[in-house]
């Protein structure tokens, strides 16, 4: 069974990238999460040789979608009306299940063992949180922060006030 619509199509784009990072395997969770959830492009930001090197992404994201490489934040130029989201765990920043995401995003994770520098958090139209006890996996942490923007942005049908999920479309009222 084939779901031509699958999954639905957010307004907007987005794009996702991370500072400084540092292992290939993380930036090939990132790009083939990126590919999976729609995203227009990836990016990283003075990563290091082996990063770039990214062959965990068995999607092949890198064929389907660009990947920018900006070795300085000099560098980075996103497309206008872009807002750059900054993803970090700090008291300051909104929490993720708060944010209403903007239609035209570059979402930015700070490196594997560090935070997003100063100088990216200034350029961040907002920071936001996942609400965790402590950090996680920035491959992990890119994968939420795609999942609810699709759910933020997507039309899915609204939850249902009990447990479970909306009856088939195909299903008849009155017959379960």
């Amino acid at each position: 069974m084939s779901l031509p619509h699958w999954p639905p199509r957010p307004r907007g784009y987005f794009a996702i990238g991370a500072e400084r990072m540092s292992k290939a395997l993380n930036l090939g969770n990132l790009m083939r999460s990126a590919h999976g959830f729609g995203a227009s492009f990836t990016f990283t930001i003075g990563a290091t040789y082996r990063a770039l090197e990214a062959h965990a992404d068995t999607s092949k994201g890198q064929l389907h979608l660009p990947h920018y490489n900006w070795k300085t934040l000099d560098e980075m130029a996103l497309p206008e009306g872009c807002r750059l989201v900054g993803v970090e765990l700090s008291d300051e920043a909104i929490d993720l299940p708060s944010f209403r995401h903007p239609l035209r995003a570059a979402y930015v994770l700070g490196p594997e063992q560090g935070t997003l520098s100063p100088g990216l958090m200034e350029r961040c139209a907002y920071v936001v949180k996942i609400p965790t006890r402590f950090c996680i996996n920035v491959a992990m942490a890119g994968a939420i922060v795609m999942y609810d923007r699709t759910i933020s942005l997507a039309r899915f049908a609204e939850r249902p006030i009990t447990e479970g999920g909306p009856p088939p479309a195909n299903s008849r009222p009155g017959r379960n």
